[in-house]
């Protein structure tokens, strides 16, 4: 892996994102010397949920006298639970991190417990230090990750096949053709579950990551504010695209991970060829299939590249899954952390998820072809720019995800997205 990604904000992987009943926020050992812990993830189905059941359960094995109570819950709603479990001082003792923005929030907020010096040596030679900073603010790591998660479009080769196109795209213009092709074919070209916003929203991240320099998205990482024009380049671009109706009918009312109807479930049942996503993919694929088994034609290729942009060709956006403590959480918290980071679980992470594992020893689990090509791509990458929402904080990354959607629904444009953003950004 190179170890030039995440040594700035915009080269961070960061992560992405349950019921605030039960939780034990900073859970203390009673007399008897036992702890009980608290741990919440976005896993509430199939493999990925029985993968924390069983790790839960084995480290409480070599563990004797720790207990955790494990809790499943549905992505879209990590955010605004977890937020609310932080700022009442009874939050999960293990919780999803957010990098970025969101990372920083936390950190100054006095919720999350510093690791730097809770890391074992094993963690930090199987993660590296370059994997490590995308959930370190100021130097000092406040999470550990689990999962490397670029992105681009994962598609069915079957139903490229039926539509005749030969070649994956590498130019818009070249995706415009293809989704025609598919169109004439009968065949919806992209699943977009802009219901949830964000998966809307990772269209305008793609072409501002084509439009800006790295520079820029440094900057702006750092002011919270869309000053540079191009900004506005990749509004304009995203709305050209969105003029030749490349998503699915009915694309502002879908999902994006939730049942068969989903965006996730289009392709998963080959209603819709494409979806933009991150190494998540395709488990959550994996999970809505009929058979509920891999999608045995899923490919993946990069997102295309833009005219008159000042990106590199090659950046690639992305995040990492990851875990953190709360501040007043047990020593059985980092504990954990590292436990799940051995070779040995984050292997079985990887088959669980369908995904690509954040330690390297770990990378040689990743079978599924379309994600063999993703780490390649990740590999060779010159730099890999945190999503935008994450880098910007909840606040301003809300905004923009909003302003995102509504350019889509025709009830905003181009510099409302600027304008959503800067106007947020003046507030937090």
């Amino acid at each position: 892996m190179n170890t030039k990604k995440l040594r700035t904000a915009s080269a961070m992987l960061v992560a992405s994102g349950l019921a605030l009943s039960g939780c034990s926020g900073g859970a203390a050992a009673p007399d008897d010397g036992t702890v009980a812990m608290t741990f919440w993830h976005n896993s509430t189905t199939g493999d990925g949920k029985q993968y924390w059941d069983d790790t839960a359960a084995a480290f409480e094995a070599e563990n004797p006298g720790v207990t955790i109570k494990v809790q499943a819950i549905q992505n879209e709603e990590m955010d605004g639970k977890l937020q609310t479990a932080l700022n009442s001082g009874d939050a999960p003792d293990i919780f999803m991190a957010r990098g970025g923005g969101k990372l920083g929030d936390v950190v100054t907020a006095g919720q999350v417990m510093d690791l730097t010096d809770k890391i074992t040596d094993a963690t930090r030679t199987a993660l590296g230090d370059a994997v490590l900073s995308a959930l370190a603010v100021d130097g000092k790591n406040y999470g550990v990750p689990t999962a490397v998660l670029p992105e681009g479009i994962f598609y069915s080769t079957d139903l490229f096949d039926q539509a005749g196109i030969t070649d994956t795209p590498t130019t818009i213009p070249e995706l415009e053709a293809a989704n025609e092709k598919l169109r004439t074919a009968g065949i919806e070209p992209i699943a977009l579950g802009a219901k949830d916003a964000w998966p809307a929203a990772h269209w305008y991240y793609n072409f501002a990551l084509r439009a800006c320099s790295q520079d820029v998205l440094n900057e702006a990482s750092a002011s919270r504010t869309f000053d540079d024009p191009c900004f506005l380049k990749a509004g304009e671009d995203l709305q050209s695209f969105s003029d030749s109706e490349p998503f699915n009918n009915g694309f502002l009312t879908t999902s994006a991970q939730q049942g068969a109807g989903s965006s996730a479930g289009l392709l998963a049942n080959r209603q819709a060829s494409m979806e933009l996503m991150g190494a998540w993919n395709p488990g959550v694929i994996a999970s809505l299939t009929p058979d509920l088994k891999p999608l045995p034609d899923l490919g993946w290729f990069p997102f295309p590249e833009t005219s008159g942009g000042e990106g590199e060709a090659g950046a690639m956006m992305g995040g990492v899954d990851g875990y953190s403590c709360f501040v007043d959480a047990p020593s059985a918290c980092p504990d954990f952390l590292n436990f799940i980071s051995q070779k040995e679980y984050q292997e079985g992470y990887a088959a669980a998820f369908q995904t690509i594992p954040a330690s390297q020893d770990a990378q040689g689990a990743v079978t599924d072809p379309g994600l063999v090509l993703l780490l390649d791509a990740y590999n060779k990458a010159p730099y890999v720019t945190v999503w935008l929402d994450t880098l910007f904080g909840q606040n301003v990354g809300n905004a923009l995800n909003v302003a995102v959607v509504n350019l889509l629904a025709g009830q905003g444009d181009a510099e409302g997205i600027v304008t959503a953003v800067n106007d947020a950004a003046k507030k937090s």
